[in-house]
């Protein structure tokens, strides 16, 4: 057992680090929220002054405060940015740095994931960046070289009571650790930075007193405040295909989401279909199916509110997740004992235990023929039996004082253990296992006050138990995750199914391939799985409409033997099994049909589509305006909000987004420039809230007069 020394000032903690790992620091921080800025920017800064030293850093996802642009966007954001990461939130000096190109010689990042589009114009960034499977992270940087990890950590307890928890980021860590004592190598000095805002959460996360992991623990008084994402808002497009990814949960099944507003919009539909049920199939029905999946539903999801819930294994945990526990969806719990499972999924036993059970718990080996050590402490870990149970002189005493033989096949046995074990409920169940945290400020706080069996059920897991089937505990693992449903987004995707979900077609990467890659593999790997990318039809590049859904492209992140189930705004295409003229009707049925013609010839023209094949005049109503008037009225009775689960914005501010929005589209497009020219010459009614807000209200210079009319214009047009 390692003795762990507690620091209190970060200088002293890196003089530890460089007494320890000499001229060549190769350091690993956590993804997202567990890196600790103060302590990496504290090194940053004093390798970069030393040139004789040299720092490597292996991360992914370094989030930083998003830096608005041009004097209107600063007006707007510096205020809100200010309210939400809080005035003292240490930014990482290499993120700033690598932006600029500007990393001194001596210091390289490599990351695996970016804050999306943040480094697409950094050549630093791109060169340094390496392409991995969430999955791979550990295994493959076993050989980088790795001398020192660090991470923000949770802490409970005083003395010799203290604990520690990982917290939001048990993902990497546990199994990089592992990973290098089974190849043989020395282990990192490995560095814990307690932070009293992080939540304390359990599974692999819980580590206990520390002793068998840290080697540094650092109690610095420079408070880092938890990285918290705004609520975000939901558009039609967005709904739409919430709306209809809805329909492919199955109940009873499985769950993987990540994050955005395609997965709120998804969650949101999912609370409506539990919820209030007859809107909800109405508002499905006023969007349409089209006869290719038109029996998706029945076939592979479901319309009906929950009975059983949802099981959620994802390697994120965010805002998602907490609102479908609070509306009671979240609910299935599953267990890691593979007898007890199996006897759960045949309905042989419920999780609390009836009388009768005792017979079912044996014919599934739950209940061995006779007990041992081993085999009762396990029975009384998954709350069969008491706690003062015990073997007495080779005989079984319960907990009433009552003996039996130790012979589980004796009927007599069976009889009074019955009555023992009536009533008594599973413990160990797990309604959510994820492997690393990041959302609001609502999240951290629910993930904090977590009590009983809402804390108890949230396990947080290293990367390996959460992305893939355990090695050696597969059959376990396939029941755990009965009919799951891994919903994804990409950026794009071909009419013959593959999908670019992370980079651009000359080779630059947006964000990275994270924890994809897993997901749809696993879907494939499991019989009743399914993997669902979302996306939207079309987006705008400079002021025109351009198609997501492309008839090739350079760039490939989820190739055409693994294509399964993508969902637009428009629909559902079902592309599993299916043959490539299947694949390309089906996609571009759900493309938008001002793109339908181009997407149409190119199939002909590849020999993917008979000559003579004639658009079906139903695809004609796949355009934004008919998708606005179907959606219409639910938006107008509050059913879809534009914020279905609150806004960090005040109205003030929700007023400004809407005038900010109609000037962005506005200045999109050159031909739009008689729109701008009115909102000057004719602003119409003045906001002073809001104008004062931008610090326009009394505007001194031509500029500020000018900025003035614009945004009173667009507030007035929009």
């Amino acid at each position: 057992m390692r003795q762990i020394n507690q620091i209190d000032e970060i200088p002293e903690c890196v003089d530890r680090i460089l007494e320890a790992c000499g001229s060549h620091v190769v350091l690993a921080i956590p993804l997202g929220l567990g890196k600790p800025n103060h302590l990496v920017n504290a090194l940053y800064r004093r390798i970069a002054a030393e040139p004789s030293r040299r720092l490597t850093i292996h991360t992914a996802l370094s989030l930083a405060v998003p830096k608005p642009g041009n004097d209107i966007e600063r007006r707007f954001a510096e205020p809100f940015l200010k309210r939400q990461f809080g005035e003292d939130y240490p930014d990482l000096d290499y993120v700033a740095a690598m932006r600029r190109d500007a990393l001194p010689a001596n210091i390289r990042v490599h990351e695996f994931y970016f804050q999306s589009g943040a480094m697409l114009h950094s050549g630093q960034a791109q060169r340094d960046y390496v392409s991995l499977n969430y999955t791979a992270v550990a295994r493959d940087l076993v050989d980088a070289g790795i001398n020192v990890i660090a991470q923000l950590v949770a802490r409970r307890g005083q003395g010799e009571q203290v604990r520690y928890s990982l917290g939001c980021n048990p993902d990497v860590t546990l199994d990089l650790i592992d990973y290098m004592r089974e190849a043989g190598l020395r282990t990192p000095l490995t560095i814990g930075v307690v932070n009293d805002d992080l939540p304390y959460l359990g599974g692999d996360a819980d580590v206990g007193a520390g002793n068998e992991l840290f080697d540094i623990v650092l109690c610095t008084k420079q408070r880092q405040p938890l990285f918290a994402l705004p609520h975000g808002s939901v558009d039609d497009t967005e709904y739409a295909i919430g709306l209809h990814a809805s329909t492919l949960v199955r109940d009873a099944g499985t769950l993987q989401i990540g994050i955005g507003a395609l997965s709120d919009a998804l969650v949101a539909a999912l609370i409506l279909r539990h919820e209030r049920n007859d809107e909800y199939r109405q508002l499905i029905g006023s969007l349409g199916r089209n006869q290719e999946w038109s029996d998706l539903p029945d076939r592979v999801g479901g319309l009906a509110p929950f009975e059983s819930g949802l099981h959620g294994s994802s390697e994120m945990v965010m805002d998602g997740f907490m609102h479908l526990r609070r509306h009671g969806i979240l609910v299935r719990r599953v267990y890691q004992h593979l007898p007890v499972q199996e006897a759960l999924d045949v309905g042989a036993i419920g999780e609390t235990l009836r009388k009768g059970d005792a017979r079912a718990l044996r014919a599934f080996d739950v209940l061995p023929a006779r007990l041992d050590t081993k085999s009762l402490y396990k029975l009384i870990e998954i709350g069969v039996l008491d706690r003062q149970t015990e073997l007495r002189n080779g005989r079984l005493r319960l907990a009433d004082g009552t003996e039996l033989a130790n012979d589980l096949d004796d009927e007599h046995v069976l009889d009074v253990l019955d009555r023992h074990i009536e009533g008594r409920p599973l413990l160990g169940g797990c309604y959510l296992q994820g492997g690393f945290c990041l959302g609001t400020h609502a999240l951290y706080g629910w993930l904090s006050s977590l009590t009983g069996e809402d804390y108890a059920g949230l396990e947080m897991s290293r990367i390996s138990e959460v992305n893939r089937l355990q090695l050696g505990h597969e059959r376990l693992a396939v029941l755990q995750r009965r009919n799951a449903r891994f919903f994804n987004t990409c950026m794009l995707a071909t009419a013959l199914g593959a999908a670019a979900s992370d980079a651009l077609e000359d080779g630059r990467v947006v964000s990275g391939v994270g924890g994809q890659y897993n997901f749809v593999a696993l879907a494939n790997a499991l019989v009743d799985g399914r993997s669902i990318l979302m996306l939207r039809s079309m987006r705008m590049v400079n002021g025109e409409p351009s198609s997501n859904i492309r008839w090739n492209y350079g760039h490939t992140t989820i190739p055409r033997p693994l294509r399964d189930i993508y969902v637009t705004e428009y629909g559902i295409a079902d592309l599993r099994g299916k043959t490539d003229q299947e694949c390309a009707t089906a996609m571009i049925s759900i493309s938008d049909a001002q793109f339908h013609r181009q997407l149409v010839d190119a199939a002909i023209a590849a020999r993917k589509l008979p000559a003579d094949f004639v658009i079906p005049p139903a695809w004609a109503t796949n355009t934004a305006a008919q998708l606005q008037a179907r959606l219409k009225p639910a938006r107008s009775n509050g059913l879809l909000p534009d914020y279905p689960f609150g806004s960090d914005f005040n109205g003030i501010e929700l007023r400004l987004l809407a005038g900010l929005g109609w000037l962005k589209a506005a200045t999109a497009k050159a031909s739009a420039w008689h729109r701008i020219a009115s909102a000057l010459i004719a602003p119409g009614v003045k906001d002073r809230e809001a104008l004062d807000r931008m610090g326009l209200a009394e505007p001194k210079s031509v500029k500020q007069r000018l900025l003035a009319r614009l945004l009173t214009g667009a507030l007035n047009r929009a």
